[in-house]
């Protein structure tokens, strides 16, 4: 919309303004608060850009209500770098390029003024119509396309209500200087802005700088953002992070803010390394915010409604009848009649249908396998604090999932444990869980997991460490030094088993404790 206005500086002048209209801003960017994509150990900046009133003209209402301390310490000179030589500033400037970066933000020649933000965080911002239609398509299509009146000879004023001002300054000193500033807070803005109006560089400039800050732990906040903006290179490296990454990435920022599209896309994925019981616990999360979001009470019914197709992306058999009957099958997620078939699938064959994808995950073939070590059980073994180590090397590429561990040899009882993966030559710890375990009193092994799997290399020695905390247990006695792991689905695997030298709590190749490794092998 064009209207005219008085221009404080002339009282015979009239000025044009025109009136962008707004555009929908990336709702789910949450423009009104800094985002920041860093880790806390990051330290990267924006520099502040300080606004500028030219020469001889009164500063407007606008720029008095935004910088109402005036400038303080520095001088109007140093404002605006006014030479009086008689060359004037183009004369103490040498290239082109200086002269140009020099007009940035400056109302020296300025023949367009932007609006830029919206109530208190507005700023009235100087350009040049001309600089801006070299670098931008949309500027030139704006300023030369006929949108805008063509013989006034008083500066425009366009309204940006959608464009954050950090954002706005980046993208013209980028215009005016080839000069990319961006920070971890005002990137994302920034993306959008480019994006706008189209300046690619900029936009990878963004892209790159995202890059270079994606983790684990921002990684479903980035996705998020870089579905919205149609960034398929970020998208896609977002998601092999998640992949190898689950846990951490599931816990990270962002996860429960995602939209259910997105949600979708990741629990399709065959290449996630967590167990599905956690996952469905993280699903669980996600469903609670959503209830909350949409002003909803978190009943399971209302859990179950906002999740609608993603429940049928988790892959129920794949969990153990354990973690099923402990969690999903209580949940109320899931009907009555899901729950029985489920339990008919883990439990007789022919297996039903049962409507859920029950291919495995992270590229492995076949279902949960396990290599026990010991032939016979014994009781009593104690602990003191110091750590089970066995050393172990595979002939192919596996996952471990977790440990087998023994428990009390009278009655139930609750054990603390740390269990620990550990590569041998380098001392790396490459998996940990610090987690407890209940025993039911018998010589069954417990079950001890990861918080997602672990990549174990052939030919490699690893250590598999645990340290239990709690009463005496049983023991396993007459282990075996080399094991030859055979199953229909996932093929042949050679264990073999050494003794881990200091301090290992008595456990050695022939007996003491970590009698299983679960695990997992790769297709083909």
């Amino acid at each position: 919309m064009v209207r005219k206005y008085a221009d404080p500086t002339n009282n015979n002048r009239i000025g044009v303004h025109i009136e962008e209209r707004e555009e929908p801003g990336p709702s789910s960017l949450q423009l009104d608060r800094p985002v920041n994509i860093l880790p806390g150990s990051r330290n990267l900046v924006e520099r502040p850009v300080n606004r500028v009133i030219s020469r001889g003209r009164r500063a407007s209402p606008l720029a008095e209500k935004r910088n109402p301390r005036g400038f303080g310490a520095m001088s109007w000179r140093a404002a605006n770098a006014v030479d009086d030589s008689p060359l004037g500033w183009q004369g103490a400037k040498s290239t082109l390029k200086e002269r140009i970066s020099y007009m940035y933000c400056k109302d020296v020649l300025a023949d367009v003024y932007f609006i830029v933000g919206k109530d208190d965080m507005r700023q009235r911002i100087p350009a040049h119509k001309f600089i801006l239609s070299v670098g931008s398509v949309v500027f030139d299509a704006m300023f030369n396309g006929g949108l805008t009146p063509q013989n006034s000879r008083d500066p425009l004023e366009i309204e940006l209500p959608d464009v954050e001002v950090p954002a706005f300054r980046s993208l013209l000193r980028f215009l005016y200087s080839d000069e990319v500033e961006i920070g971890p807070e005002s990137v994302i803005t920034t993306l959008y802005t480019a994006k706008k109006y189209a300046v690619p560089a900029m936009e990878s400039a963004c892209v790159e700088f995202l890059k270079q800050s994606l983790g684990a732990d921002n990684a479903f906040m980035l996705l998020t953002q870089a579905r919205l903006f149609d960034e398929q290179q970020l998208a896609k490296l977002c998601l092999e992070i998640i992949d190898k990454n689950t846990y951490d990435a599931l816990n990270g920022e962002g996860f429960t803010d995602i939209d259910l599209d997105t949600l979708c896309v990741v629990l399709a994925r065959d290449t996630l390394r967590i167990r599905e019981a956690q996952l469905f616990q993280a699903v669980v999360r996600w469903s609670t915010e959503e209830c909350a979001r949409r002003g909803l009470e978190a009943t399971t019914e209302n859990r179950r409604a906002v999740l609608g197709h993603a429940v049928q992306l988790i892959r129920f058999p794949l969990m153990t009848i354990e973690e099923f009957a402990q969690s999903a099958a209580q949940s109320g997620l899931l009907t009555d009649r899901e729950v029985v078939n489920l339990f008919l699938y883990f439990t007789v064959n022919p297996k039903p249908s049962i409507g859920f994808n029950d291919n495995p995950r992270c590229s492995v073939a076949g279902k949960e396998l396990v290599v026990s070590r010991f032939q016979r059980i014994e009781g009593r073994w104690g602990y003191s604090g110091t750590p089970d180590r066995i050393k172990f090397t595979v002939d192919r590429k596996i996952y471990v999932v977790g440990f087998g561990l023994y428990g009390a040899i009278h009655g139930s009882h609750e054990y603390q444990c740390i269990i620990q993966v550990i590569h041998c030559g380098t001392g790396k710890v490459l998996a940990q869980n610090d987690t407890s375990f209940i025993c039911d009193g018998s010589s069954s092994t417990c079950r001890v997991s990861f918080r997602e799997p672990v990549e174990i290399t052939p030919g490699v020695t690893y250590i598999a460490s645990a340290c239990l905390k709690g009463m005496d247990s049983h023991y396993g006695t007459k282990g075996l030094r080399r094991i030859v792991h055979q199953s229909a689905t996932g093929g042949v695997v050679t264990f073999q088993f050494t003794y881990a030298a200091g301090n290992n709590n008595g456990t050695s190749v022939e007996d003491g404790q970590i009698p299983e490794i679960i695990f997992y092998t790769n297709n083909g």
